[in-house]
């Protein structure tokens, strides 16, 4: 049986968890939840008997660092393709695709960025999903939700096809509060965790039927563009041409072979400060720390500095987080409000 190729997608730029990550060097490049950073804790459970050599994407200002970090684990990527601007997920992939050594190769598109605590009930879950995924069915991972959470996409979760596997009946945008309750309270619903299992060639097909001119752009972009070793540097003009669409949009939500595996297996996206303080091992106190800090009569407050000394005394529901030369405080629970933060701080040209 074919070996199934990971395809790790690290273009993202993780600016939520500024001021540690930034353009320079996103939070898939740092050790946030472990000793290892989350692009290696990616490769790792992706690694081993019936995986091949990974294949990333990723921005090519970080060619040097993902080298680096996958060496350190022993991962030798089979092909880093460096995407000269972001065009959302579907183009990363359709990069990727165009890429594999075999064309009928399972392909595992992970993102960068995430957290998967119970790794042998992903990779249970991804054997579960293999017999269809090799009749051509593109396949998707819906995470059992544990709350109503308004910043995930949902997926109905639809008929049984074989144990373990359902049809995608829709896929749910964001929703509001209200929806949100209603799809947990009906028990059939899941998180989109943009986890997907497919054959090369039939997401190829899939895209050529519903995203015709970003196949053509994407192709070219790699004909027209530079190869050295394993390092693929689409065209930059070709690849702009492609159309900035996630993958979901693009092909899952309009293909008729779509279908997802549930799985709770503490996956968590980490997309915002007050998430990764929810994961994290905390004191007695609730407060969740690294690095230089003292706190003093504390309560429940995430603490993080790479660099300076941070010291609290009678605060509480606090998240503080030092980097460099900057310093973010902000309650607890506001932390998705660091982009508009980042946004404030461009515009007064800071």
């Amino acid at each position: 049986m074919t070996s199934i190729v990971p395809v790790i997608l690290s273009g993202g730029s993780g600016t939520r968890l500024w001021p540690m990550s930034t353009p320079e060097r996103p939070k898939q490049m740092l050790a946030l939840t472990a000793e290892q950073t989350m692009l290696q804790l990616t490769a790792a459970r992706a690694a081993g008997d019936r995986f091949d050599a990974p294949i990333v994407v990723a921005n090519a200002r970080h060619a040097d660092m993902i080298e680096e970090q996958l060496a350190a684990i022993g991962c030798r990527p089979q092909a880093l393709i460096l995407e000269p601007i972001g065009r959302n997920t579907a183009p990363a992939i359709a990069l990727a695709a165009l890429c594999a050594l075999e064309q009928d190769a399972p392909l595992l598109v992970m993102p960068s960025d995430h957290v998967i605590e119970d790794v042998d009930a992903f990779r249970a879950a991804v054997h579960t999903a293999l017999p269809m995924v090799e009749q051509g069915w593109l396949v998707t991972f819906g995470i059992t939700p544990d709350a109503p959470e308004t910043g995930y996409g949902y997926i109905k979760v639809g008929e049984a096809i074989e144990p373990g596997v359902h049809r995608v009946d829709r896929f749910v945008e964001k929703p509001p509060r209200a929806v949100a309750e209603a799809m947990l309270a009906s028990g059939d619903h899941a998180w989109n965790g943009g986890i997907f299992l497919f054959r090369a060639d039939a997401f190829l097909r899939a895209l050529a039927q519903h995203e015709p001119a970003m196949l053509d752009a994407v192709r070219r972009s790699i004909a027209e563009g530079e190869r050295m070793g394993t390092h693929i540097r689409p065209s930059t003009l070709a690849f702009s041409e492609a159309p900035n669409q996630s993958v979901d949009y693009a092909v899952m939500e309009k293909s008729d072979k779509v279908a997802v595996v549930p799985v709770a297996m503490g996956w968590n996206d980490v997309g915002s400060w007050d998430a990764l303080h929810a994961i994290s091992v905390s004191d007695s106190a609730g407060n969740a720390i690294r690095g230089e800090v003292i706190a003093l009569d504390t309560n429940n407050c995430l603490a993080r500095s790479d660099g300076v000394r941070i010291a609290m005394v009678g605060v509480s529901d606090l998240i503080v987080v030092a980097s460099g030369k900057d310093v973010l405080v902000l309650p607890r629970g506001r932390s998705q409000e660091v982009k508009a933060l980042l946004d404030a701080m461009k515009s007064a040209g800071s």
